[in-house]
């Protein structure tokens, strides 16, 4: 097949679709008020992460001089580049709107955000009482000038540039027309919440922004400059956030990636945004220092920059404004008390958060560092949370007599610095680290243990969709399976083998690694189901994913299409595949759920016939995933696991509330039927209190 536009949704341009999805949810009057600030929120964060690395990507393209057809979907870069900043500017804009809806609404629940020309005496004297209690101490001020070197602004930091004019002096005062101006720079700081909650008064709640807690302040930092008016605009910078590890044999794996990391500071701005209120004055002086190049994206904002800090936005205590928190369940039949281990050897069992509760994988863990009989743990770590229940309990194993190997993702994007301070606190203690395979990410989400039992090894372990986090396990849905079948759980062996003898590849009849077969078996799952259609056999492909980008995988789906096999596509993220095109891929149908929680895991289910096929996976049909990592399938052979998962995906192919149509015209319209409304997230739920009560 041709690779043209006509056939593939451009990666970057479908990404930014996928994060307006999340924007709609921030104009969704049916999603509660302060949630849709923290949508808000996660739109904004969502874009700096975009520009750090997609963005970053295709400009390193440019810069070097190619046109990046084969890897930009038919899109020459740089042409890339403007259509990139031109749906930016107009998302960014939509953003405001929404935030200024949301702010009037809440004024209408007796939630105020004040700017400092609207604050009362009252509310005067706390502010100024705050901002040298609490901000002064902490604010970098930096006075600007035509000759001293620019400052190196921090990436994403936020800052407000200041014009002042500044009166004339007796001497100048007969001789000079001109008005002086000078420059200053102030970074709003870090390490204080950017959201200021006043005193109440009676039942209203007034909230400003730590920005105009300092432009209230102006005045007390600049008391040495004699001016006869002063003008506070915000601006940021997004860097490229790609890791240029360098060769050094000298070096450790941990040192380069630490350095790396670190030059991150200093690197490449790839974005510039303002408000688009500045002087033009003050905006030329500004690019010119910083050298803002045609590379870049300029963008042009409103009065806030860094809305990501509206994912921290005050409760107030009004849980009528928020969603309403559900309580984790139990997996049926699997009790916390007791011992997990000797269920678990009599039969698999399903954990799906949010729904259920991460409690498991702790027991698991907590239990396998307890047991005497437990000799070893292996386990792959990608991102852990910022207290770790997971890496306490590693360390307690090892404290117990347990040999422990971890094998721990030092280049897991953004969490970086997080995993080399895990790294060396657990290889302080004792753990054995392995720092993954040369040119290959690890992203797989594995456990593996070994037991004594009458006098031979017994091998338990839970392969996931998702990261062992128990912070992002609140938020993410995301399945696990714990396991005893020594079939799998061999194999299982294999891949921790495989870390560390990556010379040597290895065989597996049950599970699907990457880099070396996810494709070669997918594509013949796929090959089978278009075999059977052309028998005229029922054939049907079923898709649960994140993200849907390599373009051979998308491929097989339109050869599957054309043979009349029925297929049915959820995907969260970027979706490069066109679904309803006749021809290429009517049989297709997709759709993208963006709710509550975070939709994260991968499932595959294959009609084979009636012999139902299902597999969960750490992999998404991505080129990076498929080739550029270590990635580990699981398929379930337990029959009420099976069908679980198969009514899980089929609660989620009904949602007609929350669920997005992909078509041709990518205008993320919601699925609108006649049918019962189905909320997937919230029918989850109920699916598995039900459970309970069977």
């Amino acid at each position: 097949m041709m690779k043209n536009k006509n056939q593939y949704i451009n990666r970057e341009i479908s990404w930014l679709r996928f994060n307006e999805r999340v924007l709609q949810e921030s104009a969704d009057k049916d999603v509660p008020l302060i949630e849709r600030l923290r949508f808000a929120g996660i739109f904004s964060n969502n874009l700096d992460e975009f520009f750090k690395v997609r963005y970053a990507t295709v400009k390193r393209i440019v810069e070097a001089g190619k046109k990046g057809k084969s890897v930009l979907g038919g899109e020459v870069a740089k042409d890339l580049l403007e259509e990139i900043t031109k749906i930016v500017i107009k998302q960014q804009a939509k953003s405001i709107d929404i935030i200024l809806d949301i702010e009037n609404e809440l004024e209408e629940q007796n939630v105020f955000l004040i700017t400092e020309k609207e604050l009362s005496n009252q509310q005067q004297e706390f502010v100024k009482k705050y901002f040298l209690q609490n901000v002064s101490p902490q604010l970098t001020t930096i006075i600007l000038s035509d000759y001293a070197e620019f400052p190196t602004l921090k990436d994403t930091a936020a800052y407000l540039a200041i014009r002042m004019l500044l009166k004339p002096d007796d001497r100048t005062r007969e001789t000079s027309s001109e008005v002086e101006k000078r420059f200053a720079l102030i970074e709003i700081p870090k390490g204080i919440e950017r959201f200021v909650v006043l005193p109440k008064e009676g039942a209203k709640d007034y909230v400003i922004m730590l920005d105009d807690v300092i432009r209230f302040c102006m005045d007390s930092i600049f008391t040495m400059f004699d001016y006869s008016a002063i003008s506070a605009h915000m601006i940021k910078i997004t860097r490229d956030a790609e890791l240029d590890i360098d060769n050094d044999l000298s070096k450790s794996f941990i040192e380069k990636i630490y350095s790396s990391v670190e030059h991150r500071k200093i690197s490449d701005p790839v974005r510039f945004v303002y408000d688009k209120k500045i002087g033009k004055d003050t905006l030329k002086f500004l690019k010119e220092k910083m050298n803002v190049e045609d590379t870049d994206s300029v963008i042009p904002g409103g009065r806030y920059h860094n809305k990501r800090d509206y994912l921290s936005f005050p409760s107030l205590g009004r849980q009528d404004l928020l969603y309403d928190k559900i309580t984790p369940l139990p997996v049926k039949g699997l009790s916390l008390e007791g011992s997990l281990l000797e269920k678990i050897a009599d039969k698999d069992y399903l954990q799906y958060t949010p729904y259920h509760t991460f409690s498991y994988v702790l027991k698991f863990l907590r239990e396998a560092a307890l047991d005497p009989k437990v000799k070893t743990i292996k386990i792959t770590v990608y991102r852990l949370a910022n207290d770790s229940q997971v890496a306490a309990c590693l360390s307690n194993a090892v404290k117990n007599g347990k040999q422990v190997t971890l094998q721990i993702e030092l280049r897991a994007r953004f969490d970086e610095h997080a995993n080399i301070r895990y790294a060396e606190e657990l290889q302080a203690e004792g753990v054995k680290l392995i720092f993954g395979v040369p040119g290959l990410k690890v992203h797989s989400k594995i456990c593996l243990i070994e037991r004594e039992e009458e006098g031979q090894m017994k091998r338990y372990g839970f392969i996931s969709t998702g990261n062992f986090n128990e912070s992002t396990a609140k938020i993410y849905t995301d399945y696990t399976l714990f396991t005893a079948h020594e079939p799998i759980l061999k194999e299982l062996n294999k891949v921790f083998d495989f870390f560390e003898t990556t010379y040597k590849i290895n065989k597996y009849k049950h599970l699907i690694v990457s880099p070396h077969y996810t494709t070669k078996v997918f594509k013949s799952l796929i090959d089978q189901e278009i075999e059977n259609a052309n028998q005229g056999k029922e054939a049907f492909i079923r898709i649960k994913m994140n993200s849907f980008t390599s373009y051979s995988m998308i491929d097989r789906l339109y050869k599957a299409s054309n043979a009349g096999v029925k297929i049915q596509l959820i995907v969260r993220g970027i979706c490069c595949l066109i679904p309803g095109v006749k021809g290429m891929s009517e049989n297709i149908e997709a759709i993208s759920v963006v709710d509550k929680f975070l939709e994260h895991p991968r499932m595959f289910i294959f009609c084979n016939d009636g012999d139902t096929k299902v597999y969960i996976s750490s992999a998404d049909f991505m080129t990076r995933n498929l080739e550029n990592r270590v990635e580990v399938g699981c398929p379930i052979y337990d029959e009420d696991i099976k069908q679980e998962l198969i009514d899980t995906f089929e609660i989620s192919w009904n949602d007609n509330v929350k669920a997005r149509v992909f078509n041709e015209a990518q205008d993320n319209a919601y699925r609108k039927d006649n049918k019962k409304k189905v909320r997937s997230q919230f029918a989850l739920y109920d699916y598995y209190v039900e459970k309970l009560n069977e």
